[in-house]
């Protein structure tokens, strides 16, 4: 019974679902195979090829989980104990929802094209047979479906972004952060129109492989499947080029020094060992500061516990040194008509202090991590904090806030932890008056996985897409700043050359002329019009494959 079932399994689509998702979980960062992205999604299609209903979905199902199991393998690496591999699983398996939903979604907008046959799991002369009917229809038809499809997956992004909190962790455009000329459309489009660009072009070599199987006799067929994919990413990158060479000289330059304390995730959570990092961080600061600088920033979470002993040590390190400091820790604020001590709410923030040790300005993050910052039904289901990292829940910010740094005559914003990943937030955060954004984070919680390079990689898009630096202050490893075209400059390495360990460095960050604005990218002035007009092509091709097959079972 066992070879039987092993047998089918190696019949089924299943290995081919497998290997599309793994094929684009090793498509980001650490592997970041690139190339890998663009055949992936075509590839899931060529799994469900000639499925349809439940079972395209349970084979994009499979597809997806493979997808997050490999790139989201870092959360193994969370120091606590049974949780890192029960979180991974439940956040890939809610994740692989979006992907059985894109490949579900594809099939019945493709449904008009005839192309299910009575024995799909019939091997080879299955996909022959699919491929033959899907090219006995018109170019034009094939060629809305791959568009159709594209639009589909930026639909789903979309909704990924912003459903319970959204989660838009490696959106399918962030794995081609490396092709530098490629990515600069993102300045009009957002990272979703790269995802675009990937899915349709994949799609469009899965229709050109048809060709070649369903029109054998014709050896140019597949040409006309690819050749405005092939087209556009052309044009796309005499764009980037041009871009990428019409950078503008900085008129003025703000010394920056960041601080990367590098402490354990386990000693963070140890509050034995709150002064001793705190010491830490302050003789780190020392160091830095012998050479003159404008402004110190220390990541998240630095100030184990923002007390008047830490104010003091603060603000004499702040008027000693007469820098501006933007750091990171908790802020607590009664609520209103409190009447108790536990009556509060704490907040995971960024304080900035001016060079006299005057608080200026702070910042409330907005986007809390589930179950890192904050536990659902946490009054409801009191029990669900003992299987988290975290034993109470943050309450989260309510807008953005521009930090001023009011001598310099320079203007930032902060965005802390993960927020740099979701396009909107970065987009609310880059006033049109904004000099460079700051991303405070603690990439400490996963060790030296890929977790680093992926979430830098995503930050990389908020610079494009805004045209503005974006300078990263991490607990450990990949502190760096980008320039406004997302180029990754000045990454901080220790004695040894990690970029892991603790240390210290001091960028200068380009400026615009006192007062003067910095033109603003096409994307920053009207958002995410790409992605919400993608959604709208994906409902009015699924309601019109729906029409469709419901003409047709009343003829």
């Amino acid at each position: 019974m066992n070879r039987i079932s092993v047998q089918a399994f190696k019949r089924s689509r299943y290995p081919t679902a497998i290997a599309a998702g793994v094929l684009l979980g090793i498509s980001f960062p650490q592997t970041g195979v690139a190339g890998f992205a663009w055949i992936a999604p075509g590839l899931m299609l060529l799994a469900a090829w000639g499925k349809r209903g439940l079972e395209s979905f349970r084979i994009g199902y499979v597809a997806g989980l493979a997808h997050y199991l490999t790139s989201l393998r870092w959360l193994l690496l969370i120091p606590v104990t049974g949780f890192p591999i029960l979180g991974w699983i439940a956040l890939s398996a809610y994740l692989a929802l979006y992907p059985a939903a894109w490949v579900w979604l594809s099939s019945f907008q493709i449904s008009n094209f005839k192309f299910q046959i009575s024995n799909p799991d019939d091997g080879a002369h299955a996909w022959l047979a699919a491929a033959e009917r899907l090219t006995a229809r018109g170019w034009s038809g094939r060629m809305l479906w791959a568009l159709s499809c594209g639009a589909s997956w930026v639909a789903l992004e979309m909704l990924l972004t912003r459903l319970l909190g959204g989660f838009p962790w490696n959106l399918l455009g962030v794995s081609q952060h490396r092709l530098l000329p490629l990515i600069q459309f993102a300045s009009l489009t957002g990272v979703c129109g790269v995802s675009f660009l990937v899915v349709w072009t994949s799609v469009s070599l899965l229709c050109a492989a048809a060709a070649v199987l369903g029109r054998p006799n014709l050896r140019s067929a597949w040409m006309g499947e690819i050749i405005l994919p092939f087209v556009t990413i052309v044009a796309l990158f005499v764009f980037g080029f041009h871009r990428l060479r019409q950078t503008p000289a900085a008129s003025r330059e703000l010394s920056v020094t960041l601080v990367q304390p590098s402490i354990p995730q386990t000693l963070i959570w140890d509050v034995r060992e709150n002064t001793n990092r705190f010491l830490q961080e302050i003789e780190l600061s020392e160091r830095a500061l012998a050479e003159k600088t404008d402004l110190l920033i220390w990541p998240e979470g630095a100030v184990p516990q923002f007390d008047q002993p830490s104010y003091i040590a603060i603000t004499n390190l702040i008027r000693s040194h007469h820098v501006w400091m933007l750091f990171g820790a908790d802020d607590v604020e009664p609520r209103p008509a409190a009447v108790g001590r536990e009556d509060y709410d704490v907040y995971n923030a960024a304080f900035l202090f001016d060079p006299q040790g005057r608080h200026a300005a702070t910042y409330r993050k907005r986007s809390l991590v589930i179950f890192g910052e904050y536990i659902p039904l946490e009054k409801w289901l009191p029990f669900i904090k003992w299987f988290t990292p975290v034993q109470g829940s943050y309450t989260p910010g309510n807008r953005p806030v521009q930090l001023e740094l009011r001598d310099r005559e320079a203007k930032t914003s902060a965005l802390i932890c993960f927020e740099d990943v979701f396009p909107q937030l970065g987009r609310e955060a880059a006033a049109p008056d904004t000099d460079f954004l700051v991303n405070l984070t603690n990439d400490g919680w996963f060790g030296e996985g890929a977790a680093q390079w992926q979430h830098a990689a995503n930050a990389q898009f908020r610079a494009i897409e805004n045209g503005l630096p974006l300078i990263r202050c991490t607990n450990t490893g990949l502190t760096c700043w980008f320039d406004p075209c997302g180029r990754r400059r000045d990454v901080l390495t220790d004695t040894l050359g990690s970029i892991y360990g603790p240390g210290f460095m001091t960028v200068k960050i380009p400026l615009q002329a006192p007062g003067a604005e910095r033109p603003p990218t096409f994307y920053n002035q009207h958002g995410d019009w790409f992605g919400w007009g993608c959604t709208a092509m994906a409902a009015a091709a699924t309601l019109r494959a729906g029409l469709g097959k419901r003409r047709k079972e009343a003829m």
